[in-house]
């Protein structure tokens, strides 16, 4: 049941419509120049693409000043941050930073929030706390956190979840939940658990290529990193996927589910099972070494995506 700090019903078709059905997922951007960023954000705009979500990395660009930035060089792109780490900055901060984005840019920041992972955390020199206890504490400030400056409107802010009780706090002090390293399954578990009304917006990660061999060669190193993480590990295994399937980089019928891979049409079908599952907005995360590839791959699912 939601509480009173849940958003109105009218705020989330709101939102909704403004991220479109179709956003993408780029980590990139917070190693690049800022020149870069700007011009790639422009292009994923024009191409029709409705949100840009940013990752948060130890040694990348500060969340928050990256999505200025992106949102400097373009015009109706939604930039949400997914996420923003909150062992990077304390709740007032995270309040201050967000407010700011929404006041400059009405209507086109969206605050993701998540607890990141152990590993990355002790990285920062952070103890890591119980996640779901962690974030309702950092809820609970941020909401009694002081903010005097002008703002028409504050952001949206979602949780990143995977897990019952992670996606229960989503939709009771969220607009809804970030999902990513899952699969249409999980999508259709996630929406049960939020409901009807909140936003619910997974990532999917593609490889646009034919070949069986190289495209799960792309996939199992991009899949290696999260495999190392236990948060993805326990929401996989309630899937019923086993050890047997997260070793090597995966299984083949692992990989298959996590990074659809093949021609556009192919990679649409699977987006198009989100939706089917009870996704809003799906982050197509196209997996590639550079910013001009991930462009190029945007450029060619596009039309099979949108049209």
């Amino acid at each position: 049941m939601q509480n009173d700090n849940a958003p109105a019903q009218a705020d989330l078709v709101a939102l909704k419509q403004r991220l479109g059905k179709i956003g993408v997922w780029l980590a990139l951007l917070g190693q690049e120049s800022a020149a870069t960023s700007r011009a790639a954000a422009a292009t994923i705009e024009d191409l029709g693409y409705g949100a840009l979500w940013i990752a948060e990395l130890l040694g990348g660009k500060e969340s928050l000043v990256n999505s200025a930035i992106l949102l400097s060089g373009t015009d109706r792109l939604v930039v949400a941050t997914g996420i923003a780490n909150i062992y990077a900055r304390d709740a007032a901060a995270a309040v201050a930073g967000a407010n700011a984005l929404a006041e400059a840019w009405p209507g086109r920041f969206v605050l993701g929030l998540g607890v990141s992972h152990a590993p990355l955390v002790t990285a920062r020199g952070h103890d890591y706390g119980k996640p779901v206890v962690t974030m309702r504490a950092y809820l609970d400030a941020m909401d009694k956190a002081p903010y005097d400056a002008p703002l028409p409107a504050p952001p949206p802010r979602v949780l990143a979840a995977l897990r019952t009780k992670m996606l229960q706090l989503a939709a009771e002090r969220a607009q809804g939940a970030h999902t990513y390293f899952v699969t249409p399954e999980h999508t259709a578990k996630a929406r049960e658990i939020l409901g009807p009304g909140p936003l619910l917006a997974p990532e999917q990660a593609v490889v646009l290529d034919t070949s069986p061999d190289s495209a799960r060669a792309t996939a199992r190193e991009y899949m290696s990193f999260y495999l190392k993480l236990p948060n993805y590990l326990k929401s996989l295994r309630e899937l019923g996927w086993s050890d047997d399937d997260f070793a090597g980089g995966g299984s083949d019928a692992l990989v298959d589910a996590i990074v659809p891979w093949g021609d556009p049409d192919t990679i649409a079908e699977r987006v198009r099972a989100h939706h089917k599952a009870g996704a809003d907005h799906v982050c197509v995360q196209p997996v590639a070494g550079d910013v001009e590839r991930c462009l190029e791959d945007l450029r060619r699912l596009a039309p099979a995506l949108m049209g």
